[in-house]
């Protein structure tokens, strides 16, 4: 899996944070920082509900990587 964000379409909601604290983190203003884009395959439940629930659809995955 990696994972791919669009800060520009990241509203801050912190949704992301808060399913997988390993992966993602916010910067002062509340936009998402990726801290791992090649997550852990225990990781990987908890990034695919981070995608699906970000309120922007600012993550991307790429199964298979």
């Amino acid at each position: 899996m990696r994972v791919v964000v669009d800060l520009e379409k990241c509203c801050g909601a912190g949704q992301c944070v808060l399913l997988a604290p390993k992966v993602f983190d916010q910067r002062d203003d509340g936009i998402v920082i990726l801290l791992d884009a090649s997550p852990p395959k225990e990781l990987h439940a908890a990034v695919r509900e981070a995608a699906t629930v970000c309120p922007g659809a600012a993550i991307t995955l790429e199964e298979g990587q």
